[in-house]
């Protein structure tokens, strides 16, 4: 009997022991992710994929020399983002100080359009969050401002060095070398200015959006001082206008940071910020599914150009405006450079909030994030039109279990999820006009008159 007790009693220690001194499943998933975080830095330390804070404006790369930083300029380009008084110039009176450069880029969806193509001029209505803006019947469809491609989100810029999806504005990083087709079109002669990226596409995204920034519009809509503040270095002559006005914007849109991610807290030592299932799905994207090899920059961005064989926005079925199969930019990458070696490659986007969006790749052919891990884990191209030679060499099937497409999706869509990019929005505009848009629906959708 008692051989029996010293037996159960030495059981119980033995368990006790090993229940103190063997680390937890969580213990060994938190050591694992943190390894292999730092293994795929390419610092080698896992603060490389800590996002700056947004007021550090000296910890913002790809910063334009010309333009320098400050918080007088980013406060204007926040104010110019959202103000609907500067559509002075739409193809119909109906649309006259209705529209802002926030039409297509609303923060509470994650800075896109709220819906599978984003329309300036030509549209009315609002919805809930963007999705009930419909083409004003009054405009025929050629007249329409809308864009070829879905709308990449305006969030973590300043990773980006030459913008939309073909990495067609700006006159350094990856168009260094492409010159000799810089006089293509009267837009991109734009990158003949020297320019960075978010400079040179908002300058002609201003005139291309049918806005106007001109002394006599900032005296009417009391703008003015705020661009003495903003750029004393330019003469009165040249310091009102689209190129000062895009600067601004291009400043503030540096500081729009998804830098209160969940996993962006983790990264900081918040341990509980994300859940054991999102940790599976990050070992998931820095390993296994590779996600990192594209997607590796600190907002997982990139500024290469891949073709993953996606359909195009006009071959999605939906009721889109102003694309076709004769529009170039369906080419992505070789729309621009007119290479063959480009042809249908776009850029890497960055992937933070992508939750709810609703509409996914370039041609806005996938609805879910979940359909979109589930399309490249099979690695079967969609688009007949992408020829098996342009496809990237690192689109091939994952061998992803299900219960692993649902931790990756997880990862994705709930721990790269900033809720709050609101706090980016002004509360009101110098022109106390509605805001995104300011049409008489959307006024009645937002309830702002």
């Amino acid at each position: 009997m008692r051989s029996r007790q010293i037996t159960f009693w030495t059981l119980l220690v033995f368990i006790f022991i090993r229940c103190v001194h063997e680390p937890r499943r969580g213990e060994v998933l938190e050591y694992e992710l943190k390894s292999l975080v730092n293994s795929q830095s390419p610092t080698g330390n896992i603060d490389y994929f800590i996002l700056p804070e947004s007021s550090d404006f000296q910890s913002l790369p790809n910063q334009d020399k010309k333009n320098p930083m400050n918080a007088a300029k980013v406060e204007l380009g926040k104010m110019l983002f959202f103000e609907t008084g500067l559509a002075l110039e739409p193809k119909y009176n109906a649309s006259l100080s209705a529209y802002s450069c926030s039409s297509c880029h609303i923060p509470k969806v994650g800075f896109t359009a709220g819906r599978f193509q984003g329309i300036a001029d030509g549209a009315v209505g609002f919805g809930i969050s963007g999705e009930g803006r419909k083409k004003n019947h009054l405009y025929q469809g050629v007249d329409v401002d809308a864009q070829g491609a879905r709308p990449l989100p305006t969030i973590n810029l300043t990773f980006v060095t030459n913008a939309l999806w073909a990495g067609s504005f700006g006159s350094f990083g990856v168009n260094k070398g492409t010159e000799s087709v810089w006089h293509q079109d009267t837009l991109i002669e734009i990158n003949f200015k020297l320019k960075e990226g978010l400079e040179a596409n908002n300058e002609r995204a201003l005139a291309v959006h049918r806005q106007v920034i001109n002394k006599g519009v900032t005296d009417m809509l009391g703008y003015t001082s705020s661009f003495d503040v903003a750029f004393p270095e330019y003469p009165e002559s040249t310091r009102y206008s689209r190129e000062t006005g895009g600067a601004a914007i291009a400043a503030y849109q540096r500081t729009i940071l998804t830098n209160k991610a969940p996993f962006q807290l983790w990264l900081k030592g918040d341990l509980n910020a994300i859940t054991e299932n999102q940790k599976e799905g990050a070992l998931l994207f820095f390993g296994k599914a590779g996600c990192v090899n594209c997607h590796k920059s600190p907002s997982f961005n990139n500024m290469d150009f891949h073709a993953v064989g996606v359909n195009n926005l006009y071959q999605s079925g939906l009721d889109v405006f102003r694309t076709d199969a004769a529009d170039r930019r369906n080419l992505g990458r070789g729309g621009f450079t007119y290479r063959e070696e480009d042809m249908n490659k776009f850029k890497v986007p960055q992937l933070y909030n992508l939750k709810d969006v609703g509409f996914y790749f370039h041609g806005a052919s996938k609805k879910t994030l979940r359909e979109v891990v589930e399309y490249f884990n099979v690695g079967v191209p969609e688009n007949p039109l992408v020829k098996p030679s342009q496809m990237s060499p690192i689109f091939h099937p994952l061998g992803l279990s299900v219960r692993e497409i649902d931790q990756l999706t997880d990862f994705i869509e709930n721990s790269l999820f900033d809720a709050d990019l609101e706090r980016y929005a002004p509360i009101r505009t110098k022109s106390g006009n509605c805001f995104p848009d300011n049409d008489p629906q959307a006024q009645i959708d937002l309830g702002c008159k």
